[in-house]
């Protein structure tokens, strides 16, 4: 369990604007990324990214322009070709890949909680000021009370498709080719908690 105290404070890792930035580049094109950057105060990412952890408010005003300005189906595909890419960032760049061979030898059984725990320590990297709670066993579970991505939101769908294509990416890659994670409750549709259920 992880919450940075402060929501004016916190930060979140960089990937939640980069990768929702060039989602949008590519599913709305420069120029609607370009106005939507503007109406969300962004400007400044319209032509460097951040190289360091970004302020909790940003994403938070990225999200909530994301779902202004776009249609629904569309938003939703940026948020998760967003989450896509942020999975395959951090295969990338910041799970070793020994570890990752470990992970993938192991059966799922095992896998899960591994990789649970690796999220449950690195929980300061995308949930800002939110409280994360995780659970292994009977059914994996991540959950996110003050959710960033879909804060101020009211939606009657479940709005945090980023968490859920991320958490997915990693957990197909590392756990089961097979995996299924789905946002069953959302602060959005005034659940008390984002909990995202795993399934492979």
């Amino acid at each position: 369990m992880s919450a940075v105290a402060g929501a004016e404070s916190a930060l979140i890792g960089p990937n939640a604007i980069i990768r929702t930035v060039e989602a949008l580049r590519e599913i709305a094109g420069a120029a609607a990324t370009d106005d939507l950057l503007t109406a969300a105060r962004l400007e400044r990412y319209r032509e460097e990214f951040p190289a360091t952890m970004v302020a909790q408010d940003d994403v938070t005003a990225l999200y909530r322009a994301v779902r202004e300005r776009i249609d629904e189906p569309a938003a939703s595909e940026v948020a998760r070709l967003a989450g896509v890419k942020t999975a395959e960032y951090i295969l990338a760049n910041r799970i070793p890949k020994p570890a990752q061979a470990v992970l993938r030898l192991l059966p799922a059984r095992l896998a899960s909680p591994a990789l649970l725990s690796s999220i449950n320590h690195h929980t300061w990297t995308f949930a800002g000021s939110g409280t994360v709670s995780i659970v292994s066993r009977p059914t994996p579970r991540i959950a996110i009370e003050g959710c960033p991505i879909c804060r101020g939101t009211v939606s009657e769908a479940p709005a945090c498709a980023y968490y859920t294509a991320s958490f997915e990416g990693l957990f197909r890659a590392l756990v089961s080719g097979r995996t299924r994670v789905t946002e069953v409750a959302c602060e959005a549709s005034g659940a008390p908690q984002c909990t995202f259920e795993i399934a492979f």
